[in-house]
């Protein structure tokens, strides 16, 4: 499921979470978690999309000095 966590140990990570931080905060820390994966996600492709631009643009530049 996610790299190698199966359900039992998912709901282990839960249990664990849940007596450390408390059902108040559990939500809070899922939110966080969330958006960070999020970010990073979009940080990930987005270097990619820059590299895919920056040698398009290269590739552009060496076939108008050859011309």
């Amino acid at each position: 499921m996610f790299g190698g966590f199966g359900v039992p140990e998912l709901i282990l990570i839960l249990i664990i979470g849940l007596v450390i931080f408390g059902p108040g905060k559990l939500p809070d820390i899922g939110k966080a978690f969330g958006k960070s994966i999020k970010e990073f996600k979009s940080a990930q492709s987005g270097s990619d999309d820059k590299d895919t631009i920056n040698i398009t643009a290269e590739s552009k530049d060496k076939s108008k000095d050859e011309a």
